[in-house]
């Protein structure tokens, strides 16, 4: 089913919705939550979370890429589970890659800011504009989707050292970026 269907559907308020979006992109979702949170049963429950998210939300929303919007979800509540586990020492896949990510965005970064927020996410889109196809591929896989470098390493045919030394030059290359632009 298409994606201007499904949403048809969240708009008419059929349920039949939430099982065609759990069938195209269900796996989509499944995929960002285990990456995130390396526990299967807590992607489950973001998955489910972001399903419901999508009915109270659409409408009024009305998404122009069903995919993408849906991964915002998942990923933001995926971030939510994390942080919530992580405040009772049980911790998922997010550790290591927050950790690489703190080097380019400052730790006292305050959420609560919106207008640095969005200046902040702006200057890094322009950044990833700036980078060819593969390095800005890798990048998103890494930060965004918290694919493993072993992943990816198999997946591009690298060696995960030197994938895990590029992503490192990567993220530099971001700090120096952000700090040029007076981000940070």
């Amino acid at each position: 089913m298409e994606d201007l269907e499904i949403i048809a559907l969240f708009n008419s308020r059929s349920e039949r919705a939430l099982a065609e979006t759990e069938r195209k992109y269900g796996g989509y979702c499944r995929s960002i939550a285990v990456n995130l949170l390396g526990a299967r049963e807590d992607a489950e429950e973001c998955v489910s979370d972001a399903l419901h998210a999508a009915w109270r939300r659409i409408p009024p929303d009305a998404p122009g890429s069903l995919r993408v919007y849906l991964g915002r979800i998942v990923r933001n509540i995926a971030v939510s589970r994390w942080r919530s586990l992580s405040a009772q020492k049980r911790g998922g896949g997010m550790d290591v890659l927050l950790s690489e990510l703190d080097e380019c965005v400052p730790s006292g970064f305050s959420v609560e800011a919106e207008v640095e927020r969005r200046a902040l996410g702006e200057s890094i889109s322009r950044w990833l504009d700036t980078l060819e196809g593969e390095d800005r591929r890798l990048f998103v896989r890494r930060c965004w989707y918290g694919e493993s470098v072993a992943a990816l390493a198999r997946e591009t045919g690298r060696d995960p050292r030197a994938l895990s030394q590029r992503l490192s030059r990567l993220r530099g290359k971001l700090k120096s970026h952000l700090e040029s632009e007076g981000a940070i």
